[in-house]
């Protein structure tokens, strides 16, 4: 097969019920979900969830299939030296209808010699946020081990726990060892690394489908916690027209196109794969001379062999993803 034949890739997404979720990945984005949908999958190469292809002349093929069978002409030779066949970053849209669980993620060290896995490195876009909806991101005063480890026994978590409202629009980069929480009210785009190991501390005594309460992850999550506050709200400038950088990061730089007009972008250099998620509006995105839509809620895969790619809109707003 030609290089040349590769085209924009979309897949089927993966649907998680959670105890939070909500009805608006239904609503917002027409993803066939019933009412306690948390999360749509987009793009996953996590063991057990390897996206399914859903266009084109590799419909029904997975994404492992695609790069035992391509290769480095799918996520580019350093991204391939480096992880083989393990797609290296997880897409996701999630609805929090109710507040999530106060977790965090190990880093690449501990999750390795604990998991033989990656550690989980996030970002977020809020896509909605219904009014004072919030954030808990790290703690709302300097913070100990003892402190947190006494106000843990003493069930009084929330007191020390920083909450910070968003709105549309925003970002934020949670690295590992962030203890954080999504909200209720809060629609958002997640991209991370491929790990699906997070450690709760606290998940507001409530009782799951089951009538049970689910699993804390206490001892585990001690030695992960970094208890120094770290700013995690993204300050970055939108330019029509053109990519604007949200963050660059060892494991994705991310850019915002908000688009009125066609564009091409030039990915020759990248050495990588590009995702793009599309929070607004629609566009058609055409590689190769083969064409594909994209419109709120979709997210497509644009091969690393694929030098460059066409956006045509009158408007859209297109999460641009790939590994520096």
């Amino acid at each position: 097969m030609k290089q040349s034949d590769f085209y924009p890739i979309k897949f089927e997404p993966i649907l998680k019920e959670k105890i939070w979720g909500g009805n608006k990945l239904k609503t917002y984005f027409n993803k066939n979900a019933n009412n306690t949908i948390g999360e749509s999958w987009e793009i996953s190469g996590v063991e057990g969830n390897i996206s399914i292809i859903k266009n084109g002349k590799f419909s029904g093929r997975d994404l492992r299939w695609l790069l035992k069978n391509f290769k480095e002409a799918v996520v580019g030779k350093k991204v391939f030296d480096k992880f083989g066949t393990t797609f290296p970053l997880l897409f996701k849209f999630i609805d929090a209808h109710e507040d999530l669980s106060v977790q965090l993620h190990p880093n690449d060290e501990l999750a390795a010699l604990r998991h033989n896995a990656f550690g989980k490195t996030e970002m977020w876009y809020i896509l909605h946020a219904e009014e004072n909806s919030r954030l808990i991101l790290g703690f709302n005063q300097k913070m100990t081990k003892e402190k947190y480890q006494n106000a843990l026994s003493a069930h009084k978590i929330t007191e020390i726990l920083h909450s910070e409202n968003v709105n549309n629009g925003d970002a934020f980069f949670i690295s590992p060892g962030t203890v954080h929480a999504i909200g209720s009210g809060i629609v958002l785009a997640e991209i991370q690394q491929t790990s699906d190991i997070t450690y709760r501390i606290y998940d507001w005594d409530r009782p799951d489908a089951s009538g049970n309460l689910r699993e804390l992850h206490t001892d585990l999550a001690l030695q992960a916690i970094d208890f120094f506050n770290k700013k995690s709200k993204l300050d970055y400038v939108t330019k029509e027209n053109e990519p604007s950088k949200i963050i660059s990061s060892k494991y994705f730089e991310i850019n915002m196109l908000q688009l009125k007009q066609n564009i091409s972008v030039d990915c020759s250099r990248r050495d990588s794969f590009s995702v793009y998620m599309c929070a607004e509006g629609n566009a058609t995105i055409t590689v190769n001379g083969i064409a594909e839509s994209i419109e709120s809620g979709e997210t497509m895969l644009i091969p690393a062999a694929c030098t460059e790619v066409g956006i045509a809109t009158s408007s859209v707003k297109l999460l641009e993803v790939y590994i520096p």
